[in-house]
């Protein structure tokens, strides 16, 4: 819920509990103040107990512990006409404390039963709501800071310093800036003065992205991936890279596209052979749409308390369009819902319909690339029409896409080389395998030839590493044509190659 919109009318109706999530405690604070229509604050946090919201001092003169500073207004008069501002209190909201949960619900009940003018303010970067004081709370979210808010406060700040920069540079500093608290835009912007940039280079904006980084790693649910790879480093799947360049073309230019009528790009589904190229099309999405990679692993989203799991994957959603323009990547699609066919548990299931309803309904610019094994067992509806832009399928690659792959790995690390390798030998010895499958073999001559003392990668080494490998076709035979079979026929599915 909006909270600038909504925070005094709620105070004024009467409502028990207001528990806004946030991480800027400052801000908060001021929100607090603003809209407590000039009532009475008094805070209770960990480090200092009772004190007074606006000066911070002791109320008492020593310290109360939570149970004990409910109990201490319980009993007094500072109930009615008051806000109670409670922080640091997530360690208290579970049945290890039974006589705090008892007691804010005694209050609450005592606020509605005798109509007292009081309000309950919980303040925490964690959502944990007990069961038993449900009804009485009402969430609300700390607006993250619109990129037209940004780009203003963006020129404030340079205004006073009297440093100018070009219209289309603010905005790009804007975006870069997105889905930072004020606090850590404030920052930045102070540690790009303290290096003695002019802003105008790109210096900050690197700056910018390693703070977007942190974030990332501070959640423990999303992680940045540092991209190196490019769209050329992919040998084949010309069908898929054609799309990817024209979606990065409108994902680039989307304010003017979305003016034209384009609607917001969703994203893609990859799924198909192991090996064969899924993870590195969506490092290589990235570099081309020019936007930091976020990964979302299933394994971290699930918690082990009661609706930890389903907080965890709003608080990633929510965190991903913080960080906007990006590409989330959800790798192995069907291990992270697995069971969602119904045979597994209803938290998977649930977050399964979190995540399909999001992407149905997402307008930000968070470009999902979904890639997968095996989805034959997957719910129907994760293909319908409007969850994903499109939906490929990658195959064990032809000729020419085998050439391309070993030129590429071969070029990479042994340029000197390139020229000299008898590509159609290796063609034709090396059908049913992987692009991993070709990887491997370079890597292994490559090795091979060093170790014997050569000065050059030859044919003849290659074709040795060939032989003793086992390809993905004969380790997965009877798998490889079961998928097969199942892209092949299922109509949403277009080649990649």
């Amino acid at each position: 819920m909006n909270i600038k919109d909504n925070l005094r009318e709620y105070i004024n109706a009467g409502y028990p509990i207001l528990y806004i999530n946030a991480y800027e405690e400052i801000k908060a604070d001021s929100l607090i103040e603003k809209y407590s229509d000039r009532k009475h604050i008094i805070e209770w946090n960990g480090a200092d107990g009772l004190v007074d919201f606006k000066t911070k001092v002791s109320l008492l003169g020593n310290y109360l512990r939570l149970d004990e500073a409910l109990s201490y207004l319980k009993s007094t008069d500072s109930l009615d006409k008051h806000i109670i501002v409670l922080k640091d209190i997530n360690v208290y909201l579970n049945n290890e404390y039974p006589t705090v949960i008892a007691l804010l619900k005694s209050i609450c009940q005592e606020i509605k039963r005798i109509n007292i003018a009081t309000t309950i303010i919980i303040v925490s970067n964690i959502v944990k709501i007990p069961k038993e004081l449900e009804k009485f709370i009402t969430i609300f979210e700390m607006d993250e800071m619109s990129q037209d808010d940004i780009q203003e406060y963006i020129k404030s700040y340079l205004d006073d310093y009297h440093i100018s920069v070009m219209p289309k540079r603010l905005k790009e500093l804007a975006v870069a800036f997105k889905g930072l608290s004020e606090y850590e835009i404030d920052s930045l912007l102070n540690l790009t003065m303290a290096k003695g940039s002019n802003f105008n280079d790109s210096d900050g904006i690197k700056g910018i992205h390693e703070q977007k980084r942190q974030i990332i790693m501070k959640t423990n649910i999303l992680e940045m991936i540092n991209v190196k790879e490019k769209i050329s480093d992919i040998g084949g799947l010309n069908n898929l890279k054609q799309w990817l360049k024209r979606k990065a073309s409108i994902f680039k230019d989307i304010d003017r596209a979305i003016e034209f009528g384009v609607d917001m790009p969703k994203g893609v589904l990859i799924a198909g052979i192991p090996g064969c190229g899924k993870s590195l099309a969506a490092k290589a999405t990235a570099a081309l749409f020019e936007v930091p990679l976020l990964k979302l692993d299933m394994g971290k989203i699930m918690g082990k308390y009661l609706g930890e799991s389903e907080t965890n994957m709003r608080k990633a959603i929510k965190l991903a369009e913080a960080i906007s323009p990006c590409v989330l990547w959800v790798d192995e699609l069907e291990k992270g819902f697995a069971g969602v066919d119904g045979s597994g548990h209803e938290v998977t299931m649930r977050l399964f319909g979190t995540f399909l309803t999001w992407l149905q309904e997402k307008k930000t610019s968070v470009f999902v690339v979904a890639t997968a094994n095996d989805i034959s067992k997957m719910p129907p509806e994760l293909l319908r029409k409007g969850r994903f832009d499109d939906i490929f399928y990658v195959d064990l690659p032809n000729e020419s896409e085998r050439e391309s792959i070993f030129r590429i790995h071969i070029a990479r690390r042994r340029k000197s080389d390139e020229n000299k390798i008898d590509y159609n030998q290796l063609v034709k010895k090396t059908a049913g395998f992987s692009g991993a499958d070709i990887e491997g073999v370079v890597v292994d001559a490559i090795e091979n030839a060093f170790a014997d003392g050569r000065d050059a990668l030859s044919t003849d080494i290659l074709i040795k590493a060939i032989d003793d490998t086992k390809s993905l076709s004969v380790i997965m035979q009877d798998k490889l044509k079961e998928l097969q079979k199942f892209y092949r026929e299922k109509s949403p599915f277009k080649s990649a190659t």
